[in-house]
C-alpha cells in the first residue's frame, strides 16, 4: 500500500551519475542517498547494470539517482554495459560527470561532456577522491577551464563536499514549473471535470491505474472538482450537473460510448491523449495519425510500450489495435512489439510506430523516442490519438488543446 502513496519514478527528476570505471560513482550515489544503495569495490567494473535509488531531495522534492557502469568499460560484456549507460542518457534530466582526482579532466571526460551537452542535458562536474594523496587543489581551476563547467570537490568515501554537491544539484536542476500541465491549462479553479473509468476485467483490482491517479491529483492541485464515474453511469452524471462540466476525460477504449453521451458543447478527451502532450509532443503524435489511412497489406508496424504488464485476452496493444489496423489496410500487416526501456535501433524499417501513453517513462525519454522516429522519417502516434482517429472522433478528442488547433484545418474536418 505504501507504494501507492509514492511519487511514480517516471514523475521524478532523473539525476544520473556518469564517468569512467573506478571514479567513485557508486560511492557518490551512496553518499548522496545516505544508504548503501550500490555495491562498492576497488575492482573496476563493479557496477554492471544501472542502479536506481529514489529519494526526496529538498527543496526539489522527489528525485531518482541513477548509478551507471563506467563508459570506459571494454570487452563484449563491457560493450553491453556501456550501451546501457548511453541509454540512461536518453532519460537523464541532470547529469553528474564524475572525475577521478588522480586522473583529472582528460579527453575521455571532455568527450563525455560534449555528448551530454549535445543532448541539452544540464551538467554538474564532480571531482571525487579529493582526500587522496597527490591531489592539488589548484588543479581545479585548470580542469574547470578545460571542461567549461564548475567542478564541485567531494570525497564520497568520507562525505566531504556532499552538502555542497546537493546545493549544486538544486541550483542546476531543470525548472519543473516549465513542464506541461496535464489539465491545469484546460480548467479553472472550481470547474468540474468528469473522469470516465471503466471497471472491467482489465482494471486492476482494488485500485486505479497510474494515469487516472495522476490526473485526479493534477485537477485537485489546480483547485478543480473531480467527479468519477463508469461509462454506463455517465449520462446520468451529466444530467445531474448544473452547470455543465468543463471537461470529460475518458479511457480511450470507452471513447465511442462516452462521445455519444457527452453533449457536443462539453470538451472531451482521453487519459492517453493528455499523457501524449504531458510526456511528449502532442502535435507530433497527432500529425502521425494521418499515416493510418495510407497503410497497406504487408506494412511493418512497431507497437511500443514503456512497461511490461499482464496481457488480457483482448489486450489493446496485441489484439485490438492490430485488428482495427488490419481492417483499415484491407489485409495482413506485420506487427512487432517492444516493451520497457529502449526501441529497436533501426526504426526506418517501419511504416508506423504506435506508442502507449508513456505513464512509466519520463518526459525526456518519450521526447527522445519521438525525435528518433522523426529523424528516421517514421510517423509515430500514441494509443489514445490512434483510437480517436480510427473511431471517427479525432477532431473532437484533440480540440481542447490549443497547440493542435492549426492542425485541425478544414480539409481534415471534411474527412469526417
Amino acid at each position: 500500500m505504501a507504494r501507492f502513496n509514492e511519487t511514480p519514478e517516471a514523475s521524478r527528476l532523473h539525476i544520473a551519475i556518469f564517468g569512467r570505471r573506478n571514479a567513485g560513482k557508486s560511492s557518490l550515489l551512496n553518499a548522496l542517498t545516505g544508504q548503501a544503495a550500490a555495491l562498492v569495490s576497488e575492482e573496476p567494473g563493479t557496477t554492471t547494470d544501472p542502479v536506481f535509488k529514489a529519494m526526496e531531495l529538498l527543496p526539489l522534492g522527489p528525485v531518482v539517482f541513477i548509478d551507471t557502469a563506467g563508459l570506459d568499460d571494454c570487452g563484449p560484456l563491457g560493450e553491453l554495459r556501456v550501451k546501457r549507460t548511453y541509454d540512461i542518457l536518453n532519460r537523464t534530466d541532470l547529469a553528474l560527470l564524475v572525475c577521478d582526482s588522480q586522473l583529472g579532466v582528460t579527453e575521455f571526460e571532455l568527450d563525455l561532456a560534449g555528448m551530454i551537452r549535445r543532448k541539452n542535458i544540464p551538467m554538474i562536474g564532480v571531482i571525487n577522491k579529493i582526500d587522496s594523496a597527490g591531489y592539488k587543489r589548484e588543479s581545479r581551476q585548470e580542469w574547470q577551464e578545460k571542461l567549461q563547467t564548475e567542478l564541485v570537490e567531494v570525497s564520497a568515501a568520507n562525505n566531504a563536499g556532499i552538502t555542497q554537491l546537493k546545493l549544486a544539484i538544486v541550483h542546476n536542476a531543470p525548472d519543473s514549473d516549465r513542464e506541461p500541465f496535464l489539465t491545469g491549462d484546460l480548467i479553472k479553479p472550481g470547474d468540474i471535470t468528469i473522469l470516465v473509468i471503466p471497471i472491467d476485467k482489465a482494471a486492476p483490482k482494488g485500485r486505479l491505474i497510474l494515469p487516472q491517479q495522476q490526473v485526479i491529483r493534477d485537477i485537485l492541485e489546480h483547485d478543480g472538482v473531480v467527479m468519477v464515474t463508469k461509462e454506463h453511469e455517465l449520462k446520468a452524471a451529466l444530467e445531474s450537473l448544473t452547470p455543465k462540466p468543463a471537461l470529460v476525460i475518458t479511457d480511450s477504449q470507452a471513447f465511442l460510448k462516452v462521445a455519444a453521451d457527452t453533449p457536443q458543447d462539453v470538451p472531451l478527451t482521453s487519459f492517453s491523449i493528455l499523457f501524449a502532450r504531458y510526456k511528449g509532443s502532442l502535435l507530433e503524435l497527432v500529425t502521425g495519425a494521418k499515416s493510418i489511412d495510407s497503410l497497406k497489406p504487408g506494412d511493418r508496424i512497431l507497437i511500443a510500450e514503456g512497461c511490461t504488464h499482464h496481457r488480457q485476452s483482448d489486450d489493446i496493444g496485441t489484439v485490438k489495435i492490430p485488428r482495427w489496423l488490419r481492417q483499415i489496410a484491407g489485409g495482413e500487416l506485420r506487427f512487432e512489439w517492444a516493451s520497457g526501456h529502449g526501441l529497436p535501433s533501426d526504426l526506418g524499417v517501419y511504416q508506423l510506430i504506435i506508442h502507449c501513453g508513456a505513464c512509466m517513462l519520463n518526459r525526456r525519454e518519450m521526447l527522445y523516442r519521438i525525435s528518433l522516429a522523426k529523424e528516421q522519417g517514421v510517423p509515430i502516434v500514441n494509443y489514445g490519438v490512434l483510437i480517436a482517429y480510427i473511431q471517427g472522433i479525432f477532431p473532437r478528442a484533440v480540440e481542447p488543446f490549443p497547440e493542435v488547433q492549426g492542425f485541425l484545418n478544414a480539409e481534415l474536418r471534411q474527412s469526417y
